[in-house]
C-alpha cells in the first residue's frame, strides 16, 4: 500500500517534456526561439555560481554538469543535471539569483533563454509563467521524494548493521 502510495506521487511529480512546459501560442514561440543561445563548457568550467545575478532559464543539451549549493556554511551536492534537464527555474521564476553552482563534469553544452525573452513571453501569454511554476513545483516534489527515499535506505542500512 505504501508502495503504491509512492508509485502515485512520483508519477504525478515526474518531469514534463520540454515542448509541453513551453507549450504557447506561435508568436510567443517565435520570441522564445529567436532569443535562445547555445553555449558550450569545457570539464571543470563553471556555467553559473550561486547567488550570482540569472541570466536565463538552462535547458542541458550533452554533457553532465554538477549542482552544488552552500546552505548554513554546509556544503551540499545536488543530483547532476544531465541532457533534457531544464536547470534554475527557481532562479529564473523567483528573485533572480542563482540558488546553486553548476559546473560541467564532462564537456557540454547548454541552450539559454535569456530572462529578458522569458519575461516578454510572460507578458504576451501568461499561462506560460504558470506552466513553469508547476514544473518548478514537481521538481520540488522529487527532490522531496528522493530525500525521503535516501534516508529510508540509511534507516535501513543502519538497523540492519546494528
Amino acid at each position: 500500500m505504501q508502495r503504491e502510495a509512492r508509485s502515485k506521487r512520483m508519477e504525478a511529480a515526474r518531469a514534463h517534456p520540454l515542448g509541453e512546459l513551453l507549450e504557447c501560442p506561435p508568436a510567443t514561440w517565435l520570441l522564445l526561439s529567436s532569443s535562445v543561445q547555445s553555449i558550450s563548457f569545457g570539464a571543470g568550467e563553471i556555467v553559473f555560481r550561486q547567488s550570482e545575478i540569472c541570466q536565463g532559464l538552462y535547458l542541458v543539451v550533452s554533457g553532465q554538469f554538477l549542482r552544488r549549493t552552500e546552505r548554513l556554511e554546509t556544503r551540499l551536492a545536488l543530483s547532476p543535471a544531465r541532457s533534457g534537464d531544464l536547470v534554475e527555474l527557481a532562479a529564473a521564476l523567483g528573485d533572480g539569483h542563482h540558488t546553486y553552482t553548476q559546473t560541467a563534469q564532462t564537456a557540454g553544452s547548454v541552450l539559454m533563454l535569456p530572462l529578458e525573452a522569458l519575461n516578454l513571453a510572460f507578458q504576451s501569454y501568461p499561462p506560460l509563467r504558470m506552466q513553469l511554476l508547476e514544473e518548478l513545483a514537481r521538481e520540488v516534489s522529487r527532490a522531496y521524494d528522493t530525500c525521503c527515499l535516501s534516508r529510508a535506505v540509511n534507516s535501513r542500512r543502519r538497523a540492519s548493521a546494528a
